[in-house]
């Protein structure tokens, strides 16, 4: 039946009914514009979209048969001692999470036949809930030989290894996501039927036991829960989760619970249950009013921009752990820079915009997503990464999954949510935060405004803003001024640019110029505001100057010392084999590089490659040291590893002499 089910899947035609659109509360001060409401059409994230829709979301639930993972629901349902309880505890997430990407994906590609195919998965995640909502089958499946991390009863373990409140977490994020796109509830009532579970044997009160998660995530879901019910509980759960964390006796640095969480202001641990974390912090924060919430995510964040993020906007630095790393250790060619921690920052940065209004946190957002996200699946959509290096001698390679495969199926679920990422609202304030092809309904002051964005960005810096439709009259078009624009690399002096280039931008509205070269001012939050009564055929046309620049890290960063990483826009480039014929890792560039941009429409899916002068250097016949003039290509990082193993680098030597120093 499965097998039928699937090949349904694999049909994209239909029509998706019932469709929901539900405003749901969120507690911050500004306002996201939900995925509901925002239709990506063609460009660059148009590719990405359907290459997500055509192959990583049926690959996503085809391995879910494949592996088992709909073989442990289904046993679940028929517990029996004879089960032997293999794979990971938190193999259920993968499910959840390939569930959450196709309700996010049925907004853009309305698809019936993938509506009919996720409820008859449903049906089978439900088989496997026990009466008083828990649902775990790594324990159920097998009660007396339950799987070896998940301890002898419930809850044992769930601060080590268990993953129960992990699995709990996904499944409410994938359960709201779902009840947004469809209106159904089928999914939402199982979550709510666990977490209602985990609630009432879980807390302060007499008979309940105290714990914490041990991979944080259910604090994010729980919060999203009380968003879609209203019920306080959930709230007050994921709060609790927070409030005991580094109090309960149990501590440990790699989870983050090594002190109370408003005690902590550096990042450290397992870079993808702190980023969860820090999100979970700014919901209960938000919702709550807690202010104290806020100032600890604030600092911990300038910890990581300041002092632990890579020029790709990876966090985590090394493979012990998973983990960030010490102040300015950010080592290349075996940074970890796991694709779940950068997709975890993404949520944390829209999470501070959200709460503060700056753009910022969108500047890291987009250098984030441009390169530590989509560096992480490859352009087809079939292929991944776990840790994405920024130097590489030929020992990485992209795979079609993974045994613990929580980078595959939260890239599944992460790429089909980007709509809900382009724009926010908050009274009569319009923010446009990220630029592609796009319509958007927006809702201003309780009045109906429709946009349509057209653009090859990031490709060129073009972008052409419509007002399409609009009864809103006076308001604000807030347009994010990247600080890549502004000659600012990253919000910290972690980076900076090298080669006294003078950033510059236009803005014009039906033709008339609002900004020129910074002649208007970008406000102190990093925008330029356009107030005016809108009408419907306003056209903005805003240009960035996409010119190819150099950055050196700061001199802390012992990696990176003598050398520089080159980008344009909010893409960083890499050097990679198949476009040079010389050993890029012995090659050094100008002190003053050139750089010519030569647009490659049938390569890579279309980029634009840099060139530059470069010399390499080598031996002699005679074992002398001798340099020859060569061309450097370098391509855009997301899309290395596309043609084979070999060598590839992010940061070029510049200056031996200080390489050498180091």
């Amino acid at each position: 039946m499965r097998k039928l089910l699937y090949i349904a899947l694999l049909t994209v035609l239909g029509t998706l009914s019932g469709q929901a659109q539900q405003n749901l509360s969120h507690g911050y001060p500004i306002d996201p514009v939900q995925f509901t409401q925002v239709k990506v059409n063609g460009g660059f994230w148009g590719q990405r979209l359907e290459a997500s829709r055509n192959v990583t979301i049926p690959l996503a639930f085809s391995k879910c048969e494949e592996t088992g993972r709909y073989t442990n629901f289904e046993n679940a349902a028929h517990p029996s001692d004879s089960y032997v309880v293999g794979g990971y505890s938190f193999d259920d997430t993968d499910v959840y999470k390939t569930i959450e990407g196709a309700s996010y994906l049925l907004q853009t590609y309305p698809d019936a036949k993938l509506e009919h195919y996720i409820d008859s998965v449903l049906v089978i995640v439900a088989g496997a809930q026990e009466p008083d909502g828990y649902l775990y089958t790594a324990r159920t499946m097998n009660p007396k030989h339950p799987h070896e991390w998940a301890g002898s009863k419930r809850w044992e373990k769930v601060e080590e290894l268990s993953h129960e409140f992990y699995n709990l977490g996904h499944m409410l994020e994938a359960a709201v996501a779902h009840y947004r796109a469809t209106g159904k509830r089928n999914f939402l009532d199982i979550a709510i039927k666990y977490a209602d579970c985990v609630n009432r044997e879980i807390g302060p009160n007499p008979g309940q036991e105290v714990h914490v998660p041990g991979h944080q995530i259910a604090e994010m879901g729980l919060a999203k829960l009380y968003l879609a019910t209203g019920e306080k509980k959930y709230l007050d759960l994921a709060k609790f989760f927070l409030d005991m964390r580094g109090r309960n006796g149990y501590q440990d640095e790699y989870n983050q619970s090594h002190k109370p969480v408003l005690e902590q202001d550096e990042a450290v641990g397992h870079a993808v249950r702190a980023a969860y974390m820090y999100s979970g912090m700014a919901d209960v924060a938000a919702l709550t009013g807690d202010d104290s919430y806020i100032k600890a995510i604030d600092k911990i964040w300038e910890n990581i921009v300041g002092k632990k993020y890579y020029i790709t906007g990876g966090i985590g630095a090394t493979n012990y752990g998973e983990a960030f790393g010490r102040n300015y250790e950010l080592p290349n060619s075996t940074a970890y820079c796991e694709t779940c921690a950068a997709i975890g920052f993404v949520y944390v940065n829209h999470r501070l915009f959200l709460l503060h209004g700056e753009s910022k946190y969108y500047d890291a957002l987009e250098r984030t997503l441009y390169n530590g996200v989509l560096s992480g699946v490859s352009l087809d959509g079939g292929l991944f990464f776990y840790p994405n290096p920024l130097e590489s001698h030929g020992q990485h390679q992209r795979q079609a999954w993974f045994g613990c495969a929580c980078c595959p199926s939260n890239i599944s679920r992460f790429i089909p949510s980007i709509p809900g990422y382009v724009y926010a609202v908050k009274d009569d304030n319009v923010y446009v935060n990220l630029f592609m092809g796009n319509t958007a309904e927006l809702n201003v002051n309780g009045k109906e405004v429709v946009l349509e964005q057209q653009t090859t960005y990031p490709l060129n810096g073009d972008i052409t803003l419509n007002v399409q439709k609009t009864k809103a009259g006076l308001f604000t078009l807030k347009v994010r001024v990247p600080g890549w624009a502004q000659n600012q690399v990253v919000p910290s002096d972690l980076y900076t640019y090298t080669d006294g280039k003078k950033a510059s931008f236009s803005i014009t509205v039906n033709g008339e110029a609002i900004a020129k070269d910074g002649t208007t001012p970008v406000g102190k939050d990093g925008y330029c505001n356009i107030t005016r009564k809108w009408k419907k055929g306003d056209k903005m046309q805003i240009h960035f100057n996409m010119e190819p620049r150099t950055v050196k890290a700061n001199d802390r960063v012992v990696a990176d010392r003598g050398r520089v990483s080159v980008e344009r826009g909010p893409l960083v480039y890499c050097a990679e084999w198949p476009d040079n014929n010389f050993n890029i890792l012995s090659t050094v560039v100008s002190k003053n590089p050139k750089f010519e941009t030569v647009e490659k429409k049938d390569m890579l899916y279309g980029i634009n490659m840099l060139t530059t002068d470069a010399q390499t250097i080598g031996y002699d016949a005679n074992g002398k040291i001798v340099s020859k003039d060569v061309k450097m290509n370098l391509i855009p990082y997301y899309a290395w590893n596309h043609r084979g193993k070999g060598n590839m680098m992010v940061w070029l030597l510049q200056d031996i002499n200080e390489a050498i120093v180091k």
